[in-house]
């Protein structure tokens, strides 16, 4: 079963390749993903990457967490699931009219 990472604090000079490539050290890697902003299109600063196994996502985390690349030091973690229902869109909450 593969179990997906949370990257944080990535140089904004990282490309998905480069990403994909630091965690092959950990074992095989499914996807690796970084999350770009919408409007100006630039990287965030975090990523996701999908480990083939649970032991590779472990392996990784103890490989890569705190690991500086680029003068900065990465954080590596299980991500959380994704909330629904918040963030995003511009409901029609409390005050609009």
């Amino acid at each position: 079963m593969s179990v997906k990472l949370f990257v944080g604090n990535l140089p904004h000079e990282m490309t998905e390749e480069d990403l994909h490539a630091l965690f092959t050290e950990a074992g095989h890697v499914a996807s690796a993903k970084i999350i770009m902003d919408r409007y100006t299109g630039q990287p965030r600063g975090f990523g996701f990457v999908e480990m083939e196994t649970k032991l590779e996502g472990q392996k990784a985390i103890s490989m890569i967490n705190g690991r500086n690349v680029e003068g900065r030091p990465l954080a590596v973690n299980e991500a959380r699931p994704q909330q629904k229902g918040f963030g995003g869109g511009r409901g029609r909450g409390r005050g609009y009219r």
